[in-house]
C-alpha cells in the first residue's frame, strides 16, 4: 500500500490501486497549485494572525472585528452619530456670504424702455463689477425643536440593530464552533472505531493461525478495516469543511489551520422559565430594536403635526459692491461736459441779471472751471475694482407663517405617521408573544437534548462493555466474527449518537442564548 498526501491537512490514508496511486497524487499536487495560484492572485486583504490553538471567546473577539456584516451594521452607527449633530446644528441659525465678479461690454444699455442713449448717454465704455452679501437667516418650527429628540431616538434604534447583528455574530461563530468540535469528536470516534477493526483483524489472524476459524473470518475483517478506513478519511473532510465555515463566520481567510480549544461540558439546565423570560424581555436584541423604532415612531407622530403649527422667520443681511469704468477719461470728459454746460448756463445767467431794469449781482463763472485737481479725483473714485467696495444698507426682517390649507397631505402625513407607530406597537406585541413560546419552546428543547445525551452516553458505556465482552467470547470460539462484527456496529454507532446528543445540547443552549441575549455558560 502506497501513502497519499491529500489536500486540506488531512490523514494520511491508504489506496490499493496500484497506477492510480500515482495520478491521483498528480491532480491533487495540480488542484494545490492551481489553490495556492489563487489565493496569491485574490486581493490580499490585511489579516491578523489567527492563533493554531483557538478559545471561543478569541474566535467571538477576531469576528466582531473582521465580520463583514457585523463591521457593515456598525457602520450605520457613526450616520446616526451625525443626523443628531445635525438635529442641533438645525436649531442654530444658517449664515451665507458670497461674491460675484462680472464685466460689461462697451454700448448703449436697455433701462426698461429707455436706452442710455435716450438719456443723453452715448457712448458707453466698459464697466467691472463686483459685489459680496452676507445673510442669516433663522426658521423655527415644531418639527425642527423636536427633532433633536427624534434624531436621538434614531439612534437608540441603530444601536439596537447593531446589537441584533452582534447578538446573531456571537450564534453563527458559536454554532460553527461547536459544529467544528462535534466533527473533531466524531474523528476521534471514527479513528477509534479503525483501531477497533485492526483489533479484529488481529484477532481473526490469530484464531486463523490455531485453526478455530476460516479465511472468511479475515477477509470480513479486512472490509471492516478499509470501511472504516473511509470513516475516517470522510470525517476529516466533515472536520475540514467545519474549520472552513469557522473561519468564514469569523471573517477571515478559510486557509489558515485552527484547533478548537475550549470545551463545553455537560451540565443539568438549572434555569427557571420565569428567569428567562424576565431576562429575555431586557436582553433580548429583536425586542430592544423594535421598542427603540416605536420610540421613534412616536416622536415621528408629533413631528407629523409640525405642518398644522405657525413658522417663526428672522433673517437679515449685509452687502456691497464695486464698479470701474474701463475708460476714465470717458468719465473725465463727461465731467468737462458738465462743467462746460454749467458755465454756459452761468453766462447766460448773468446777461438775464444784467439786462433787468434793477440789474442783480451776477456770478463769477471762472469759478466753475474743470481743473486738473477735479480730473485726478474722477479718476482716483474710478480705482474701485475689485475690492473697492461701497457698503450697501443692512437689512433685517421678521416674518411669521401660519398654514391653513396644504391640500389635505398634512394630515396624510400624520395618519402615516400613525399608522407606522401603531404597526411598531403591534409588532413588539407580537415578538412579546413569540418570545415567551419561543423560550418555552427551546428550554424544553434543551431539557430533552440533556437527558437524551446521559441515555446516550450510558448506551455507548453498554455497548463498550458488549465489545469487550464479545471480543472474550470470540478468541475462545462462543461467536462468530459476524457477531463480534455487529457488537463493534453497535459501538460505532452508540458512541456516534452520544457525541450527536451531547453537541445537540450545546446547539440547544446556544439558540437559547441568541433568544435570551446573554450568555448562559459558565
Amino acid at each position: 500500500m502506497e501513502s497519499v498526501r491529500t489536500l486540506g491537512a488531512l490523514d494520511w490514508f491508504h489506496v490499493r490501486k496500484g497506477e492510480s496511486t500515482k495520478r491521483m497524487r498528480i491532480s491533487r499536487w495540480g488542484l494545490g497549485l492551481g489553490l495556492a495560484c489563487t489565493l496569491l492572485t485574490t486581493d490580499a486583504l490585511a489579516q491578523e494572525p489567527i492563533p493554531e490553538r483557538l478559545s471561543l471567546d478569541e474566535a467571538l473577539e477576531i469576528a466582531r472585528r473582521n465580520s463583514p456584516a457585523y463591521q457593515r451594521a456598525r457602520n450605520d452607527e457613526s450616520l446616526a452619530d451625525w443626523n443628531v449633530r445635525q438635529a442641533y446644528g438645525g436649531l442654530l441659525p444658517s449664515a451665507s456670504v458670497g461674491g460675484q465678479v462680472s464685466w460689461q461690454g462697451p454700448g448703449e444699455q436697455q433701462l426698461g424702455n429707455l436706452t442710455t442713449g435716450d438719456l443723453g448717454f452715448t457712448n458707453q465704455p466698459s464697466y467691472y463689477f463686483s459685489s459680496y452679501n452676507l445673510g442669516v437667516n433663522y426658521s423655527l418650527d415644531w418639527a425642527t425643536i423636536r427633532e433633536p429628540e427624534r434624531a436621538r431616538a434614531d439612534r437608540k434604534t441603530t444601536r439596537a440593530r447593531i446589537d441584533v447583528a452582534a447578538t446573531d455574530l456571537t450564534a453563527a461563530v458559536t454554532s460553527a464552533y461547536v459544529d467544528m468540535l462535534r466533527q473533531v469528536e466524531l474523528h476521534r470516534t471514527a479513528e477509534q472505531q479503525l483501531e477497533n477493526s485492526r483489533i479484529n483483524l488481529r484477532l481473526a489472524e490469530g484464531q486463523l493461525e490455531v485453526g478455530t476459524v476460516t479465511p472468511i473470518d479475515v477477509g470480513q475483517a479486512e472490509i471492516q478495516v478499509g470501511r472504516s478506513e473511509v470513516q475516517v478519511l470522510q470525517a476529516a473532510n466533515a472536520v475540514e469543511t467545519a474549520r472552513m465555515r469557522l473561519l468564514q463566520r469569523m471573517g477571515v481567510r478559510v486557509h489558515q489551520p485552527v484547533e478548537p480549544v475550549t470545551r463545553f461540558t455537560l451540565y443539568e439546565p438549572r434555569w427557571s422559565l420565569d428567569s428567562l423570560r424576565s431576562l429575555a424581555v431586557e436582553r433580548n436584541p429583536d425586542l430592544r430594536a423594535t421598542r427603540a423604532a416605536r420610540e421613534a415612531a412616536d416622536l415621528g407622530v408629533s413631528a407629523a403635526r409640525s405642518p398644522y403649527l405657525p413658522t417663526l422667520s428672522i433673517s437679515t443681511g449685509w452687502g456691497g459692491f464695486a464698479r470701474e469704468a474701463s475708460d476714465p477719461d470717458f468719465l473725465v470728459s463727461q465731467a468737462r461736459t458738465r462743467v462746460a454746460s454749467n458755465i454756459a448756463s452761468c453766462v447766460r445767467t448773468n446777461e438775464i441779471y444784467s439786462r433787468l431794469a434793477d440789474p442783480l449781482p451776477t456770478t463769477d463763472c471762472s469759478q466753475l472751471a474743470f481743473t486738473d485737481d477735479q480730473r485726478r479725483a474722477i479718476i482716483e473714485s474710478n480705482d474701485q475694482f475689485p475690492f473697492g467696495f461701497q457698503r450697501s444698507s443692512p437689512s433685517i426682517s421678521l416674518g411669521i407663517s401660519i398654514p391653513i390649507f396644504q391640500g389635505l397631505s398634512r394630515q396624510r402625513n400624520l395618519e402615516a405617521a400613525r399608522v407606522q407607530r401603531d404597526d411598531l406597537v403591534h409588532e413588539a406585541r407580537e415578538l412579546e408573544l413569540a418570545l415567551e413560546a419561543d423560550l418555552r419552546i427551546a428550554l424544553a428543547e434543551v431539557r430533552t437534548a440533556y437527558e437524551s445525551a446521559l441515555l446516550e452516553e450510558r448506551n455507548r458505556e453498554l455497548a463498550e462493555r458488549q465489545l469487550t465482552l464479545a471480543r472474550e467470547r470470540y478468541q475462545v470460539g462462543a461467536i462468530t466474527f459476524v457477531e463480534l462484527m455487529d457488537a463493534q456496529t453497535v459501538l460505532s454507532g452508540a458512541e456516534s449518537d452520544s457525541i450527536v446528543a451531547a453537541f445537540a445540547y450545546h446547539d440547544a443552549v446556544t439558540a437559547l442564548e441568541a433568544l435570551v441575549g446573554a450568555s448562559l455558560r459558565d
